[in-house]
């Protein structure tokens, strides 16, 4: 049976649990050999490994802390040198939900240096190693353009900042046959937000489907954006949200 992404060599930054996690599991189950890596969950980081493998997958996962440029550099290399570089997610992330006046400089400086600058640093030293027909997909949120709490402000301009990011990029890496595209999920069930979580039934009020999102959903949409058959799709911000932002 035909794997759609056989052969591909992909890089997920942020992949050791919740949807970095189900990002993994999917592309390697389409085929790709997928390096990953983890902040601190290293007990489930080698848990992922051993579930891929033994569904027939290939996965390796490397520490590294997505605000710190050097390994980023170290990590895009050594990934290349391997077998090239055909799938880049740019999954690290996180976000501290306060009002603007409650952020202390660390949480302000954290969002900041993960969600924007590792994500550029990312994409970044990925390009040169990229192959034609290569795919990019970052992984945002719909609080880029939606926030019906007082508490996103500063993770929502972090999001915002990379859907312009894909933007932009998709101009430069296109005449090279690399897409760029951008997934913006809403409430998803994880372990940060879990479904029975003490916001849950006010989120769920605000889905026009009455539920969560469940983690293989985004990497569904993930894997169809790596795919050759996502090959005219390139630049977007895609919702995926179950109407939460509509």
């Amino acid at each position: 049976m035909h794997q759609a992404l056989e052969g591909k060599q992909a890089l997920v930054a942020g992949g050791g649990r919740g949807i970095g996690a189900a990002i993994v599991e999917r592309l390697a189950s389409e085929g790709a050999k997928v390096t990953f890596t983890y902040a601190s969950s290293q007990n489930a980081a080698e848990q992922l490994v051993k579930q891929v493998a033994a569904a027939g997958g290939r996965a390796h996962a490397v520490p590294v802390d997505s605000a710190d440029r050097q390994q980023l550099r170290e990590l895009v290399q050594d990934v290349a040198s391997s077998g090239g570089l055909d799938i880049v997610v740019a999954n690290a992330g996180g976000g501290v939900i306060k009002p603007l006046s409650e952020l202390d400089d660390a949480a302000i400086d954290r969002m900041i240096d993960v969600n924007i600058r590792g994500t550029v640093d990312l994409v970044r030293f990925a390009i040169p190693q990229m192959r034609s027909g290569g795919r990019v997909v970052t992984i945002g949120s719909v609080s880029a353009h939606y926030m019906p709490d007082d508490g996103t402000s500063v993770y929502g301009m972090t999001k915002a900042a990379v859907a312009s990011l894909v933007q932009g990029l998709a101009r430069e890496l296109g005449p090279r046959g690399i897409t760029v595209n951008n997934v913006q999920p809403g409430p998803v069930d994880t372990d940060a937000n879990p479904a029975d979580g003490p916001a849950a039934d006010w989120l769920r009020s605000l889905i026009p489907v009455g539920r969560f999102g469940t983690t293989d959903e985004v990497a569904s949409l993930v894997a169809y954006l790596a795919s050759d058959a996502a090959s005219l799709i390139n630049g977007t911000s895609i919702d995926i949200d179950g109407g939460y932002s509509s």
